[in-house]
Formats: structure tokens, C-alpha cells, sequence
């Protein structure tokens, strides 16, 4: 697309800090991180493995009521794309006791820095 500045170097690794924030506070079960970095809005969405959240609300009560052992893993393949200096988009592969997943996240630039506005995580059948 003309005009449309991807990768520029310094959004890039602003959104790779703020990825690496959440897979820390997601190993660590770290919720309000995780929470911090998805957007505050009804119309933030997260398709879990086993759930579909719509809005902040109901993905903040997940994360509270999820158990919190178990949830090492190690990436793979992550890819993160920006489009500008408002958006991006963060994918990687994961494994988790012997299972592969799959992770997507859409980035945007807020008033209180990048947050998560869309995801999706999804595991390949066995």
C-alpha cells in the first residue's frame, strides 16, 4: 500500500516490549499486567482455547478466575507487524506440554501506551 510506513524501526520495538511484557506477565500470571495491557473498551474481543470474551469486563474476570500454574511455554516463530505508529499486529506459535498453539494479538497505540484490542489463541489438534 502506498504511503503505509511498516516496520518503522522504532514502533517496531515499541510493540516487541510490549509483547515481551505480556508473555512475562502471562508465564507469571501476572493479571494486572495482563490486564493493563488489554484495551479498556466493550469492544475489545479475546477468543480463548476454551472461551470467547467480548469486552474488557469479561476478559478481566477470566484472567482472575484462570488457574495459575502451568503455563510456562515456548514461543516460536513470533512474527510482529506495524502498519504506522498507531497499529500492529503480533502472531507466534507456542508449545505448552506437548501441545502446539497458536497466538494473535492486533495491537493499538493509546493515550496509555500499546494495548491488546483484539486476540485469538487456538491449539492444533493433537
Amino acid at each position: 500500500m502506498a504511503g503505509l510506513d511498516l516496520n518503522l524501526p522504532d514502533v517496531l520495538a515499541e510493540v516487541a516490549a510490549a509483547f515481551a511484557a505480556y508473555e512475562q506477565a502471562l508465564v507469571t500470571n501476572d493479571v494486572a499486567v495482563l490486564d493493563q495491557l488489554f484495551w479498556v473498551s466493550p469492544h475489545t474481543i479475546r477468543y480463548g482455547a476454551t472461551e470467547s470474551l467480548y469486552g474488557y469486563a469479561e476478559i478481566q474476570a477470566f484472567r482472575a478466575a484462570r488457574p495459575s500454574t502451568g503455563l510456562d511455554r515456548t514461543l516460536r516463530n513470533t512474527v510482529i507487524t506495524t502498519f504506522g505508529r498507531d497499529m500492529a499486529t503480533a502472531n507466534t506459535e507456542f508449545e505448552r506440554n506437548g501441545r502446539i498453539g497458536r497466538q494473535s494479538q492486533t495491537w493499538m497505540r493509546t493515550a496509555e501506551g500499546w494495548r491488546v484490542v483484539s486476540a485469538h489463541v487456538s491449539f492444533l489438534a493433537a
